[in-house]
């Protein structure tokens, strides 16, 4: 056991060096998610193809499964945060979350119906649920306050780069095998288990996860691991003020934060055609990966807010931009496009460490799921809104984003940070 001042963050000498280094289990933690987008990614473009040349299912259907899932996702988080503070416990439900979701992948080839698709696209985004928010505490509890924009950087970075090799790769297997559109996605299906699988063995065998000392559950906690799960929403006064205060800005930020499916539908309305979209998709995503880390550490430098604040004001640019483009300034849409790359680069990792900031280290995988929670919820409607507002006229949805996002740049501006943990003695 090491003991003095020197095992203190903030003490000099060889320990306090290395404490600003990124953990082992981070980088490992990063490499997970690469290899897990990989496969994601691999196969979600190919999933609404799926239903409808191969499974005979109608717009309907998708929008129902997509809907579905993605609701899934952000009940699980908070609800898996809950039970991982309850445990004292991380990784095991980590390594649940990612192996749900890597099994579904080949299990895809198998479907026969829509709603064999449906009950794998729920398991797929109940894994992700299940996953998130432990490993987002694990992130936080194995780094450095003062670090921890660099490791959700880092971490947010390495996700991204898999967000790209998944369509490329994707893309290459397809071309090399030939066959009907049912062999071909069946086929593609099976491939995308490959990285899906190498995740879940990095995670058991490369992360670590730092020993935590029993903790009693609070008493607002007791009950269900459900229970315990949506206490930090039940027992919403409990949060820390400003805490709530940033839940709420997100929760309106992410009204106006319609599916990125409508920026697509955009760009395809004036003339890109499905490859072209392709490598549109790619090039944002190229911007995140270069320059996330980066962000991250920016993050760490001077601090969380003035970037959330600037990805907010990038957004409102994009939306806006997307809102007035017409035939003539088509072209735009390029450029366009990579600045919303920069949005996501300012504010992914950025939030969530935000998040991580406000949170009770007794209880922070259940606040930050919380954190994932709102969002979520506030994902759902808004792209309900979204189409109804893309059908009445298409640049009425960016007109919204536009306007919550430079109203929450706003409202941001006067939040107060997390207040600083006292020297230790």
């Amino acid at each position: 056991m090491t003991n003095g001042a020197s095992s203190r963050p903030g003490a000099g000498g060889p320990r306090a060096r290395g404490e600003r280094r990124i953990s082992n289990t981070v980088v490992a933690l990063g490499f997970v998610s690469l290899l897990t987008d990989t496969a994601s990614e691999m196969v979600y473009t190919q999933v609404p193809l799926f239903l409808t040349q191969v499974l005979g299912q109608g717009p309907a259907v998708v929008g129902l499964i997509e809907g579905v899932a993605e609701s899934t996702a952000s009940l699980f988080k908070v609800i898996s945060g809950g039970l991982s503070d309850a445990g004292g416990r991380r990784k095991p439900l980590t390594v649940a979350g990612y192996s749900l979701s890597a099994i579904t992948k080949p299990l895809m080839a198998l479907a026969a119906a829509w709603p064999a698709v449906l009950l794998l696209r729920f398991l797929d985004r109940t894994g992700k649920g299940l996953r998130t928010a432990p490993r987002d505490a694990l992130i936080a509890e194995v780094t450095a306050k003062e670090n921890r924009g660099r490791a959700y950087g880092l971490h947010r970075a390495m996700d991204t780069v898999g967000a790209i090799l998944g369509p490329l790769l994707g893309v290459w297997f397809l071309s090399f095998f030939i066959g009907s559109a049912d062999r071909q996605l069946r086929a593609l299906f099976l491939f995308a288990g490959i990285p899906g699988a190498l995740a879940v063995l990095t995670l058991m065998f490369f992360v670590r996860e730092k020993p935590a000392p029993p903790r009693p559950v609070p008493a607002a906690d007791a009950g269900s691991g459900v229970g315990r799960g949506f206490s930090a929403l039940a027992h919403w006064r409990e949060l820390d003020p400003a805490y709530r205060r940033f839940l709420g800005i997100m929760f309106l930020f992410n009204l106006g934060n319609s599916s990125d499916a409508f920026l697509i539908l955009r760009a395809h309305h004036f003339g890109f055609g499905q490859q072209t979209l392709l490598w549109l998709y790619a090039a944002f995503n190229v911007v995140e990966a270069v320059l996330g880390y980066s962000a991250g550490v920016l993050s760490d430098t001077v601090g969380r807010r003035p970037l959330i604040i600037a990805g907010f004001g990038i957004f409102a640019l994009v939306y806006l931009g997307f809102a007035l483009v017409n035939s003539a300034t088509a072209a735009a849409i390029w450029p366009l496009f990579l600045l919303y790359g920069g949005y996501y680069t300012l504010t992914q990792g950025s939030q969530r460490a935000f998040a991580a900031d406000f949170a009770d280290p007794a209880r922070r995988g259940l606040q930050i799921g919380a954190y994932h929670t709102v969002v979520g919820i506030a994902l759902l409607p808004a792209s309900i809104i979204g189409g109804v507002l893309y059908r009445w006229r298409p640049g009425a949805p960016f007109f919204l984003g536009a306007a919550t996002a430079a109203i929450c740049a706003l409202l941001l501006a006067s939040q107060r940070s997390p207040s600083k943990p006292a020297p230790a003695a």
